[in-house]
């Protein structure tokens, strides 16, 4: 008899648990339709985070860590998932994985992951960045492949935008492409292709007057070209 008392009790706690997280589901479903209809980002991100302890979900953990990196917090978005590269894990989160990983400066494990995107759909805009990552970690050679193949493929509605002045701008992808270009080949050879870069950094600014990198870049190359000699040289 002591046992059944018992046995009823547990499962009337399991009832009651049930319930609760049943309830506790529900409010913070509300809470979450609430904050996202508010735009507010954090409480978006507090009610995705007991959701997903009260209700896991991989689909939500990987929305979560897409907040987390849209709000430029890199590390909390690789927290919640992780940096290891998983055959099964959706776009969204090989996306995370890579821009987060740019972001707090690992170009070597963040290309791991845009490679993979471009392997499930190439296209002109993940080849700009597999080729920045190249030339940052000195791949030059695949680095120019990728831009060619940006080159070949990008179309003229396409643009990027750029971050390095105070205030952000857009340029034809193309012009990006072009003045990504311009930079490996002057890697190459700081010396014979001095010239081309120049030109390639010309071309960029015809498409795009308005791109100050580009034109910072060409004045760059401008100023090493006319440098005097150095004695002995």
């Amino acid at each position: 008899m002591k046992r059944f008392i018992l046995v009823l009790t547990i499962l009337g706690g399991v009832a009651a648990q049930a319930q609760t997280n049943s309830e506790l589901t529900k409010h913070f479903e509300a809470y979450y339709q609430k904050m996202k209809e508010q735009g507010d980002a954090q409480g978006v991100i507090n009610a995705m985070t007991h959701l997903n302890i009260l209700k896991p979900d991989q689909k939500r953990v990987d929305t979560l860590a897409y907040i987390y990196v849209s709000e430029g917090r890199n590390l909390e978005a690789l927290n919640t998932i992780g940096i290891e590269k998983n055959p099964n894990d959706s776009d969204m989160s090989t996306e995370v994985k890579a821009v987060a990983l740019k972001a707090i400066n690992q170009p070597k494990r963040a290309l791991v992951f845009y490679e993979e995107l471009f392997d499930r759909n190439p296209n002109p805009y993940l080849a700009y960045e597999i080729a920045d990552l190249m030339t940052q970690t000195q791949n030059l050679a695949g680095a120019k492949a990728k831009v060619e193949y940006g080159l070949v493929n990008v179309t003229d509605d396409m643009k990027r935008a750029y971050y390095e002045s105070q205030q952000p701008y857009e340029v034809p992808l193309k012009a990006g492409l072009t003045y990504m270009k311009a930079l490996i080949v002057f890697n190459m050879n700081q010396t014979d292709n001095l010239d081309q870069a120049i030109g390639l950094l010309d071309d960029a600014l015809k498409m795009a007057p308005n791109f100050s990198v580009a034109k910072l870049s060409k004045d760059a190359l401008e100023a090493k070209k006319n440098a005097p000699a150095k004695e002995g040289e």
